[in-house]
């Protein structure tokens, strides 16, 4: 059996570790467009601002592809597919045949069309490439500007900072983070980054990068304001890299789309990460779930279906740990309820930047933000993931000391079993 996967990153990894989980034998070919061995890549801005060194990036050991007898071609770009014939085509022409084939090829950033984008000194940040190209531009005190206030655009921010660049930030919605926090949250947020010098162009986008003698030279914004700087960082966003799928018989939608064994449409096709659509147990509908945990659990149960046995991923929901200047964040599902139904519970101490939400629908977590005081945001993703009814404890939500000794004691038996039966590692 030939099983060729076409990524190089969690679900690829996932996938992997499924397929060998069924059968040690059969024949793993990767491909990757990136020359290294597989890291973390919510990692990158880490490594910019020199909180993570090189050795440390990587998401297995040294040896994890010999130890899995795992032919890597790293720096190798899969430029093509033949379902009808079961190969792929490289971008140098080679072509390799596939029995099983998984596509894990991830995201690409949003760079919008804008008029000298293509100037010296512009700049995306998703890959580690992207950050070493602009890490070695860097001085103190150099103006950049970055298109983008999500999690991306804020993570590159903050390493920038700390590079002493003069960071200012463009945003086209009323608040930062505006994908998962509410008004009160990204306040909080924003306030911290203002005492960090950044500055906050809102409800406002770049239109043109202006340029001097090749180099970037400053932007253009909407309003017809211009912020001169020497760099640019687009962080707008990140979307599926359909790319390969295009022209083939592969169902797309915003993503690849693909059932329960992460098949696709196609049959001996598989598809897992943030390339696909899987299925969010919060919105009950298919949606790109861009995040690290998923992506490594739809690469398993991809790699496992692969290998022959069958095992169904049930879908997860978007969740984010993450912080900016020590201000610790943790939110998932719905943040911002829109409809009937919902009930929101709210706690804030703005003096210590300190806030915590929970919305719950029909008695049952759909969602919260912990800001600042995180310590028990795991029970809280619990109570999402086993569709708790939480109206026994529901006063208890907001305790700074909320727990498991609050729960009812059939739900603290379950967990207590299932913390020690073990499970695949992300």
């Amino acid at each position: 059996m030939a099983y060729v996967l076409i990524g190089n990153s969690a679900a690829a990894i996932g996938a992997i570790e499924g397929v060998r989980s069924v059968d040690l034998d059969g024949e793993i070919i990767l491909f990757s467009d990136e020359p290294y061995h597989t890291y973390s890549r919510p990692l990158i801005s880490y490594y910019l601002d020199g909180k993570v060194q090189e050795e440390k990036m990587y998401y297995r050991p040294a040896d994890f592809y010999k130890r899995n007898r795992v032919e890597a071609h790293l720096g190798s770009r899969v430029a093509a597919l033949a379902p009808e014939k079961k190969t792929i085509t490289l971008a140098d022409g080679q072509t390799v045949p596939y029995d099983k084939l998984l596509l894990a090829t991830g995201g690409k950033p949003i760079v919008p069309p804008l008029p000298g984008r293509e100037l010296d000194g512009v700049f995306t940040f998703l890959k580690w490439d992207d950050v070493k190209a602009l890490e070695q531009t860097l001085a103190p005190g150099m103006r950049t500007v970055v298109i983008g206030a999500g999690l991306i655009g804020l993570k590159a921010t903050e390493a920038l900072v700390k590079r002493g660049v003069a960071v200012t930030v463009v945003e086209l919605a009323n608040r930062v983070l505006s994908a998962i926090l509410d008004e009160a949250a990204a306040r909080l947020v924003q306030e911290s980054m203002l005492e960090h010098g950044v500055k906050f162009y809102l409800e406002n986008t770049v239109a043109e990068v202006l340029g001097r003698d090749g180099k970037v030279a400053g932007v253009r914004l909407r309003d017809g304001a211009e912020i001169p700087c020497e760099r640019l960082v687009i962080a707008i966003g990140v979307f599926p890299n359909t790319d390969l799928a295009q022209g083939t018989a592969i169902k797309v939608n915003r993503g690849i789309v693909v059932d329960e064994r992460m098949a696709t449409t196609v049959p001996d096709i598989f598809a897992a990460g943030d390339v696909t659509e899987g299925f969010d147990t919060i919105y009950q509908q298919q949606r790109v779930l861009p995040i690290l945990p998923n992506a490594y659990k739809q690469g398993f149960t991809a790699g496992i279906n692969m290998a022959g046995e069958v095992r169904a991923y049930k879908g997860g929901f978007a969740m984010n740990s993450i912080g900016f200047f020590d201000l610790p964040l943790i939110t998932a599902g719905i943040v911002r309820p829109e409809g009937e139904g919902y009930l929101s519970l709210t706690q804030a101490d703005p003096g210590a930047r300190k806030y915590k939400k929970v919305v719950l629908k029909d008695n049952k977590v759909v969602g919260f933000i912990a800001l600042n005081q995180i310590d028990r945001a795991g029970i809280l993703t619990g109570l999402m993931e086993q569709e708790v009814d939480a109206s026994p404890f529901l006063e208890h939500l907001l305790r700074e000391d909320f727990g498991y000794a609050y729960l009812p004691a059939a739900y603290r038996q379950e967990q207590m079993l299932k913390g020690v039966s073990g499970g695949v590692r992300a």
